[in-house]
């Protein structure tokens, strides 16, 4: 799998974005395909570390999915796909029954063999440690010393329903350089109605607050501060009122109204002549745009404009270019890979984002355009209702002095 390492040929990292949340709803049809989709991803770029970062694990009805949590992890660990893997770390919040801790999020992180030395940081102790064997974490998070975890606090929850959202943050040292890598789940948009009513939207404000909660968090003074990588399921969702006055441009709007509480219970735009031709209807969750292919056509990249929650945080968080379609919501149908539900309006939910150093780590000059790749996985078949993101990109020899200590790192680290 993934040859053996060369100073020229650097440090193959594959990084991986997947809301899990339907495989668990249908293990026996959507997990085996998504395995499948993963291994072949991983043996098309050959990393020689790996990191899966994974939202609602578990599902909708976590009591009732443990045990294909328990099979899917396994799998994992053990499969042919990934028997060069020699060492891994598998972090799972499984504490469904504490209110103010569960996440439903679920990291994982594979080292190929050929990967000498590769070392992990203990926030208790303050010093990195070699990575040895393989390890899975599933009890309480809170007190592992090897990640930092947090659910957003209560105030911050749009509609006071706490609901499983946070961030986990690990830290690692390979090739000279270390670096933060953190998985989070942000907030959803509750209501495609709501959304509509300004832009931006209140839930495009609740997730901003939550994203700078976050980035204050890894880089204040507790901690050195090294280049991070943010990936996970931010649910940036396209500003609804611009998307929606572009789509239906020259659409009139009707409303209904619900009977006993004259609440905006549906919008209706028609085409003003063509028979009054329904464009698009609107309800708490229901999408129903008359024409999918909008958001496939040049992988709905013409959409990118109202995109916009990324902006607010463009002096701390870099992105590549986006080159794939929106990333949900898809069909959970297995026989419908390529259909989005009409649910809610296709959006970028599925990102993987970097501080400014991180990104100069990955686009060293060194670095052959080819070998840098931010996509999707499974572009042609059913992974539930998101599609995972993944970038792909190599670390070269003295790369770490891109980092403020550089390499002072394994100087510190016990062997």
């Amino acid at each position: 799998m993934a040859g053996k390492l060369t100073a020229a040929q650097g440090t193959g990292i594959l990084l991986v974005t997947a809301n899990v949340g339907s495989l668990f709803e249908d293990p026996e049809n959507l997990q085996k395909t998504w395995l499948r989709e993963f291994y072949q991803t991983v043996q098309s770029h050959k990393p020689h570390f790996v990191a899966v970062h994974c939202q609602e694990v578990g599902g909708k009805n976590y009591e009732a999915s443990m045990s294909h949590v328990d099979s899917f992890v396994k799998e994992l660990l053990s499969s042919d796909a990934m028997k060069e893997y020699s060492r891994a770390r598998v972090y799972l919040d499984e504490n469904y029954k504490s209110q103010e801790h569960f996440t439903a999020l679920g990291s994982f992180y594979f080292i190929h063999e050929s990967l000498k030395n590769i070392y992990q940081f203990d926030f208790k102790a303050k010093k990195f440690k070699k990575v040895v064997g393989k390890e899975t974490c599933s009890e309480t998070l809170e007190s592992t010393p090897s990640l930092e975890k947090e659910k957003f606090p209560q105030d911050y929850f749009p509609e006071c329903k706490w609901s499983r959202k946070g961030f986990i943050r690990t830290r690692w040292a390979l090739a000279d350089c270390a670096f933060d890598l953190v998985n989070i789940h942000l907030f959803h948009d509750a209501s495609n109605l709501v959304a509509w009513e300004k832009s931006p939207s209140v839930y495009s404000g609740t997730r901003q607050k939550a994203l700078g909660y976050v980035l204050d968090r890894i880089t204040d003074q507790r901690h050195e501060k090294l280049p991070y990588f943010v990936f996970g399921d931010f649910n940036f969702r396209l500003d609804s009122k611009q998307v929606i006055e572009s789509l239906c441009s020259t659409a009139t709007m009707q409303t209904v109204r619900a009977a006993d509480t004259n609440e905006v219970d549906k919008l209706i735009f028609r085409e003003s002549d063509n028979d009054r031709k329904v464009v698009l209807q609107l309800e708490k969750k229901l999408f129903n745009y008359v024409n999918q292919d909008v958001f496939r056509e040049n992988n709905g990249t013409s959409l990118l404009e109202f995109d916009k929650e990324l902006s607010v945080f463009k002096d701390r968080l870099h992105e590549l270019e986006i080159s794939f379609p929106p990333s949900y919501p898809y069909s959970e149908d297995s026989s419908q890979g390529k259909e989005y539900m009409n649910t809610r309006c296709p959006a970028w939910c599925d990102r993987i984002l970097m501080s400014p150093s991180a990104r100069d780590l990955v686009l060293k000059p060194e670095n052959e355009e080819k070998s840098i790749v931010y996509d999707n996985i499974g572009p042609n078949v059913c992974m539930g209702d998101h599609k995972p993101v993944f970038l792909s990109f190599r670390i070269t020899a003295g790369a770490g002095k891109s980092c403020q200590r550089g390499e002072n790192i394994f100087r510190e680290a016990p062997l």
